[in-house]
């Protein structure tokens, strides 16, 4: 639970509005009561002379504010017997495995978005160089990353920018989690794709894109998610290749995606003829990591992740029990 910070308005909380203007220690002796002392709603209620409903209130509103976090202890999804069927399967160092929504096959995926940010600030330790994927599911995890300050984090941008729907772009990705874990952050300030290789080449001779560039080849650790080779990848939605495109690639033996580069079913590169005006980590700068968490968390996701796993990107998984599975099955 953090300071005090000026209060936030909400609509429809008239009451905490009015008392938040004022003081923020109703907040903090509700939180407190309710997470510190064990004591139910009621009891609060009946502790601080309010009502019921005006508890529940505050209670909202310091998780709101990021003043309270609720997690579980990721070492309950890393030491059951799935997590290490898969990390003898596939050479894993460890593998989290977040339980499947049997109602809602979305949330399965958001739950497994959740357990990577709860685990991510645990693999890092002061010095860190951490490389940065792109994409909604590596975007997810920033949002939900706690507020853990690791000294002397950088945080790197892996690929250069392209615009992506509801800010799902590389920059966004990497600023969101430095700002998370107290790192310097380093954008590489450059497209990801550019109309001609002549033009590539000429910006990445600039020094300050250079030095970039040179930063992102020195991360011990990484997170990624390994994108589909369907049509509604994120490489088709952002325009770096088109349906046909993926079509072609995918006959050819393309299965998974890392920081805009095709890989196939044994994770070995497939080249596209889009590259050579690409600027961002290649795929054998992605390889031998300390550490790299590849959260793959949505349903199709079991092919691509396979791939990583086995092309050498791939150390630490964090990912629901119905991939997992598949991924089991995969291996026999």
């Amino acid at each position: 639970m953090a300071g005090s910070t000026p209060p936030k308005k909400s609509k429809g909380h008239s009451e905490i509005d009015r008392i938040a203007s004022r003081d923020d220690a109703p907040f903090v002796e509700a939180a407190w009561l309710y997470y510190h002392d064990g004591l139910n709603q009621n009891e609060i209620a009946d502790r601080m002379k309010v009502s019921r409903a005006t508890v529940v209130n505050y209670l909202n509103e310091v998780r709101k504010r990021d003043w309270v976090r609720v997690y579980l202890d990721s070492n309950v999804f890393l030491e059951h017997q799935l997590a290490d069927e898969l990390c003898k399967a596939y050479g894993l160092k460890e593998a989290l495995i977040a339980p499947d929504d049997p109602h809602d096959p979305v949330s399965s995926g958001a739950r497994a978005v959740r357990a990577a940010a709860d685990w991510l600030p645990r693999l890092l330790v002061p010095g860190d160089r951490l490389g940065v994927s792109w994409g909604e599911t590596i975007y997810q995890v920033a949002q939900n990353v706690a507020h853990v300050p690791i000294d002397d984090l950088t945080v790197v941008q892996l690929l250069g920018s392209r615009p992506a729907a509801l800010g799902f772009a590389a920059e966004a990705c990497t600023s969101m989690l430095a700002q998370k874990l107290g790192g310097q952050c380093i954008n590489l300030h450059v497209p990801l794709l550019l109309s001609n290789k002549t033009i590539r080449d000429t910006l990445c001779e600039e020094p300050v894109i250079a030095a970039q560039l040179k930063a992102l080849a020195t991360c011990n650790k990484t997170i990624l998610a390994c994108g589909k080779c369907s049509e509604d990848a994120h490489v088709v939605r952002t325009g770096i290749l088109n349906v046909s495109n993926v079509a072609k690639y995918r006959e050819q033996g393309a299965a998974g995606v890392i920081c805009g580069r095709l890989i196939d079913t044994e994770g070995e590169p497939i080249v596209a003829a889009i590259e050579d005006r690409m600027i961002g980590v290649s795929l054998e700068q992605m390889r031998g990591k300390e550490m790299s968490l590849l959260v793959a968390a949505g349903s199709g996701r079991a092919t691509s992740a396979r791939a990583a796993i086995l092309g050498g990107y791939v150390t630490h998984l964090a990912t629901s029990t119905s991939i997992a599975r598949e991924l089991l099955d995969m291996a026999a």
